[in-house]
């Protein structure tokens, strides 16, 4: 006996015990890529997307007081002056700070520490990175009582304005994950407010 042919002259074929309904036919090569393109696209909006926002986040302030302005090209590079001017013959060119910034000098001090990730300025509000940049390292209020600083103070030399440009181009050195740190810090801040 013959087996009956669909509309189209093709013969039909029997579902397989236990399963109803024509055959499955299997996915063309290409729906695997795009599954895998979607993937990988997803994978870089997580991976670009989040620090992103914690930038823009961060860039809130959420109320911390801080005039350090990240968002505009021309504070940076005047800051950036400022920095090459004021800063760098101790901080280093580049922010990395003088060797053996954590051990004291022979004269009892301690050398300048780096302003890029590798050292700790990220770990202070800017409240007080604004403090110590305009009356140095004032013993018991940046500082531990007794403690000695080569850090001058800047009053007079520099504006408000102009030390608030420096910070800013200093902490627009620092990676995505070190600003939202300090973003968290000046938000919880209340001591040099």
């Amino acid at each position: 006996m013959d087996k009956p042919a669909s509309a189209a002259g093709e013969p039909h074929r029997q579902a397989p015990a236990g399963r109803s309904g024509p055959r499955r036919r299997p996915d063309p090569p290409w729906r695997e890529r795009v599954r895998k393109l979607r993937l990988v696209l997803f994978m870089l909006a997580v991976v670009v997307g989040l620090p992103a926002l914690g930038l823009w986040l961060a860039n809130m302030k959420f109320g911390a007081r801080s005039l350090a302005d990240l968002a505009d090209a021309a504070t940076l590079e005047a800051g950036r002056k400022l920095y090459a001017v004021h800063c760098a013959g101790c901080h280093g060119a580049a922010l990395e700070g003088e060797p053996n910034w954590r051990e004291r000098k022979l004269s009892g001090l301690r050398p300048a520490p780096p302003h890029n990730d590798s050292g700790h300025t990220w770990h202070h509000p800017d409240q007080m990175l604004f403090g110590i940049t305009k009356f140095g390292m004032v013993p018991e209020k940046y500082a531990p009582p007794g403690y000695q600083s080569d850090m001058p103070a800047f009053e007079g030399t520099l504006t408000d304005d102009e030390i608030w440009t420096v910070l800013a181009y200093i902490a627009s050195q620092w990676s995505p994950p070190h600003r939202i740190h300090q973003a968290g810090v000046n938000r919880r801040s209340t001591r040099f407010r």
